[in-house]
């Protein structure tokens, strides 16, 4: 961690519902320059201990939670409009 936010306190920006999505968001998180604490996986695919996947809670540096909150809302609404539309038709070819 850097100099400058060595005595900064990490604070819960959110609660992934497994430890896949937990990945996908501190990744997200890192490659925007956001600080993810206590995140030392070495392992690139993490197989859950038991069946049923748990929360994960991601926690950022203070003065980047509001920015962690924002790309991880920004995120979550590009998935959405994803797997909530539906396959282009023919009708928007525009034949």
């Amino acid at each position: 961690m850097a100099q400058e936010h060595s005595n900064e306190a990490a604070v819960i920006a959110y609660s992934a519902e497994s430890a896949t999505e937990a990945m996908v968001i501190r990744s997200l998180l890192q490659s925007a320059g956001i600080v993810t604490p206590g995140f030392a996986s070495a392992d690139p695919f993490p197989i859950p201990e038991s069946p049923d996947d748990h929360h994960t809670e991601i926690f950022v540096l203070e003065s980047q939670v509001d920015e962690a909150r924002k790309i991880i809302a920004e995120y979550q609404a590009g998935n959405a409009s994803v797997t909530g539309s539906s396959n282009l038709s023919d009708e928007s070819s525009g034949s």
